[in-house]
């Protein structure tokens, strides 16, 4: 049996976070910078998925993990990095490689995951009036149907139902849900945890008979956890912003057969080219850990005529077009104060969350399993 471990959907800032507040009081920051732009010029590429003010967990029937700001922090965080950074686009990145010419100090790219609707909501009129540019990567599928994500329904589901039990024998799991929001909520993130284990055709057949067993459709999902509308992503298209695939269906590409995962991989691109026109080929990988692409999704990805692709893998790239296919990224976490982000931009190495937070955080927990 597959045993299940408890997720901290809270994580406390901790030494992080107090030693970069430190910083950021004092003022060595900006030394620090400063002094980091003369011998060091790795790019740093900054992962968002969802800006929203922070709900009550008690009433908030979805994924705590994938909020990684207030409207207040985001707004912060822009600022500063406009004052002391220099914000660009992924497609100058690209640019910049296929000229041969080095990343500027302190260059930063701002990017986002999935096409939540509050992306065109709160985070776009932010970036739109500050002037920092962004690439925001959307699974075209859900923009077009207007559905939830899945994995976020299947939080959802679990957080929601009033079945009794967890059947789940992909995963060994037959157990009674427990009681408490605050034990299902760590239940659902460990479920999705081991879930992303299987290949992706057994992952939608999960969801889909949990959907139908427990009488919860995603196309009756509310509006909180909606994607975008095409008029809205192309609103934000034609204001400047940066639109990249992040597949069509949202699957874990390296779990699905080749001609699947090529079809993610190329029509996507064609219903960008469709809803937007030509545009920068630019991709993130859905999900994006180091279990979620592989050499042959890159090498596809490369064939197709994308121009970069970025990873959800923790770090800098000093060397972008090493990686210019599996780019790391430094996730933001809605628990960052600015003195943290800010340490995190100028520290990258020392102060941003290791990888292990995102992929790996289920082998350090005591399990919620008997």
């Amino acid at each position: 049996m597959v045993m299940i471990q408890a997720q901290d959907s809270g994580r406390p800032a901790g030494l992080r976070g107090r030693v970069g507040e430190l910083c950021y009081s004092s003022g060595l920051l900006h030394t620090l910078q400063r002094m980091r732009s003369w011998w060091r010029r790795d790019l740093r590429i900054l992962a968002y998925h969802r800006v929203m003010e922070l709900p009550d967990p008690e009433h908030f029937d979805f994924d705590l993990e994938l909020i990684s700001a207030t409207p207040q922090q985001f707004r912060q965080q822009m600022q500063l990095l406009k004052q002391r950074f220099l914000p660009m686009r992924l497609s100058d990145v690209a640019a910049l490689i296929n000229a041969g010419k080095e990343v500027p100090a302190d260059a930063v790219v701002v990017t986002f995951d999935d096409g939540y609707i509050d992306n065109y909501r709160i985070a776009f009129p932010i970036l739109r009036e500050l002037g920092v540019p962004a690439t925001f990567f959307v699974s075209t599928g859900h923009i077009d149907s207007g559905r939830p994500y899945a994995y976020d329904w299947v939080v959802h589901m679990i957080l929601r139902t009033r079945a009794d039990r967890l059947q789940l024998p992909e995963l060994g799991i037959d157990m009674p849900l427990p009681a408490s929001r605050a034990e299902r909520r760590a239940l659902a993130g460990s479920v999705l945890t081991h879930m992303k284990e299987l290949d992706a055709i057994t992952q939608s057949a999960l969801i889909a008979r949990m959907e139908e067993a427990w009488q919860m459709p995603s196309d009756s999902a509310p509006a909180d956890c909606l994607p975008m509308s095409w008029a809205q992503v192309r609103e934000m298209h034609a204001a400047g912003f940066e639109i990249g695939s992040h597949g069509v269906h949202h699957r874990m590409l390296s779990k699905l057969p080749p001609t699947e995962m090529a079809y993610e991989v190329r029509h996507s691109k064609a219903t960008l080219d469709r809803e937007l026109g030509p545009s920068p080929m630019l991709m993130s990988y859905p999900v994006g850990g180091d279990r979620a692409f592989n050499a042959r999704v890159i090498e596809t990805t490369r064939a197709a005529g994308y121009e970069l692709a970025c990873a959800y893998i923790s770090g800098t790239n000093p060397h972008p077009e090493n990686n210019r296919y599996a780019l790391n990224r430094l996730p933001v976490e809605r628990n960052m104060g600015l003195g943290w982000f800010a340490a995190m931009l100028t520290m990258p190495h020392l102060m941003s969350y290791p990888t292990v937070h995102r992929t790996h955080a289920m082998n350090e927990a005591p399990s919620c399993f008997p």
